[in-house]
């Protein structure tokens, strides 16, 4: 279970139960908008369809593909979506002084888990270096933020980048073992 294709796995359970989290414990969205603009009209459930389909889309890929593409594209998709919302509850909760819905399963499971699917995709090669970790975050905090001051269309940019950054992936890694 240690390896990076099981592992990725866990991605979806545990955005569903960090939603349960969010808007069935608590109430995340008035939570948000006591702090931040109004910019999402989509529903917490639509939200949850489209991003545990799209992480399943990308984990399937990659099961076919198993290549640095491949796995970069669900490390960016959990970067994004799991350890900078993690990170997100975490800060604002501090911040405001006011607990963010979202925190407890962002810290128990979103960063535990990605830290052993990261620590997997070093250890099988599907990142190399820390500067690598280090632009998969910074895509990814770039990514959310977008996401927290446009609104949901940053998904749909996202989605439509995705196989640009796969094939330019997999041509430095073809450059490098040519």
């Amino acid at each position: 279970m240690t390896e990076f294709k099981n592992l990725i796995v866990l991605g979806p359970l545990i955005y569903a139960i960090h939603h349960f989290e969010e808007h069935i414990i608590f109430n995340f969205r008035d939570w948000r908008l006591t702090y931040f603009a109004d910019n999402n009209a989509i529903a917490t459930e639509e939200v949850l369809i489209r991003l545990i389909s799209l992480l399943l889309i990308m984990v399937f890929i990659h099961l076919l593909k198993n290549n640095r593409g491949s796995a970069h594209i669900v490390l960016f998709f959990l970067m994004t979506t799991q350890v900078v919302n993690a990170l997100f509850h975490v800060f604002f909760s501090f911040y405001f002084a006011d607990f963010s819905p979202g925190a407890i399963t962002g810290v128990l499971l979103y960063l535990p888990i990605n830290f052993l699917i990261f620590k997997a995709a070093f250890k099988e090669g599907f990142i190399k270096s820390y500067l690598e970790l280090f632009f998969l975050f910074l895509a990814g905090v770039t990514c959310f933020a977008l996401f927290e001051i446009i609104g949901p269309q940053v998904i749909a940019y996202t989605v439509l980048m995705t196989p640009i950054y796969y094939i330019m992936i997999n041509r430095i890694e073809n450059k490098e073992t040519a």
